[in-house]
């Protein structure tokens, strides 16, 4: 019975570890890819980079420090590399009354990659990405640069406290058998 409980408790910490890695970035579809935008058939995909810091690390909304970054916008839908496409980085999150850090102005990406980039401080950002097409277009990213997002915390602390409470209740409720308890009489005796 010891070796059941503690199989089906290693079964389920493994299920809770692995259902926390499995919504990393990298691992989804292009429709369930937060950093993806799409107005009917037409998709972009953003991805930020800070190589000062790890060369191979790729952030989409949540960058990790304050600092250079780069910022690099892939055009999926082919049509759209036949029409003219800027991106704008403002501080804030208000268009009209926030300042903008960072500007590329609107041209034809044949490649379907649009860069740039930018020095980043603590606080809220927002990227805007305008296709002069007909009709025009027009994605929006936020970006938290240096912040604590406690809710990505407590998503990913929940299934392993879950199975941490079920290995306890079961390690609990083995102990509290009258199985165990017979055992124990016979080690004092």
């Amino acid at each position: 019975m010891v070796r059941q409980v503690t199989q089906a408790g290693a079964l389920i910490l493994i299920a809770a570890l692995y259902a926390g890695n499995a919504a990393a970035h990298g691992r989804e579809s292009m429709e369930e890819d937060s950093c993806v935008r799409r107005i009917g058939e037409n998709m972009v995909h953003l991805s930020a980079y800070q190589p000062q810091f790890d060369t191979s690390a790729q952030y989409c909304t949540e960058i990790p420090k304050v600092g250079d970054t780069y910022l690099v916008v892939d055009l999926i839908d082919p049509a759209m590399r036949e029409m003219p496409i800027g991106m704008r980085v403002i501080k804030g999150t208000n268009e009209t009354e926030d300042e903008t850090v960072s500007y590329v102005r609107p041209s034809y990406h044949p490649d379907g990659v649009i860069r740039g980039e930018t020095s980043l401080d603590q606080g809220l950002y927002t990227v805007i990405i305008t296709a002069e097409g007909l009709p025009p277009l027009r994605y929006q990213y936020p970006l938290r640069v240096q912040m604590v997002n406690y809710g990505n915390i407590f998503r990913t602390a929940v299934g392993p406290l879950i199975g941490l409470l079920l290995l306890t209740l079961l390690g609990y409720k083995l102990m509290k058998s009258k199985r165990v308890e017979r055992w124990r009489a016979r080690r004092r005796s």
